[in-house]
C-alpha cells in the first residue's frame, strides 16, 4: 500500500498538473507548484475523499485549508487527523 506521502504526492500532481518529481514536503504549493485558490479548494476536497473511509472522516474547514501552504503542511495536517501509512 502506497504511503502518505505518496498518495498526497499523486493527488497534488494529478490536480495541479505537474510531475511528481516537483512535489517534495518542502515544495509551496502555490509558488513553486503554481497552484492558484481554485487549485487550493480542489486540492482540499481530493485530500478529503482521497483520506476518508469508513473509520476515520477526513475533514478539512476553511481555517486549516488556510494554513495548508507547503506539501510538509499537508501531510502534517493528515497525521494529526489520524492518517497514517
Amino acid at each position: 500500500m502506497a504511503t502518505v506521502f505518496e498518495r498526497v504526492r499523486k493527488v497534488i500532481a494529478e490536480r495541479l498538473d505537474v510531475d511528481e518529481s516537483k512535489v517534495v514536503p518542502g515544495a509551496r504549493l502555490t509558488e513553486d507548484l503554481e497552484a492558484d485558490s481554485l487549485d487550493l479548494v480542489e486540492l482540499t476536497m481530493a485530500f478529503e475523499e482521497e483520506f476518508s473511509d469508513d473509520n476515520n472522516r477526513v475533514e478539512i474547514s476553511d481555517e486549516d485549508a488556510e494554513k495548508i501552504g507547503t506539501v510538509q503542511d499537508a501531510l502534517d495536517f493528515l497525521k494529526e487527523k489520524g492518517v497514517s501509512d
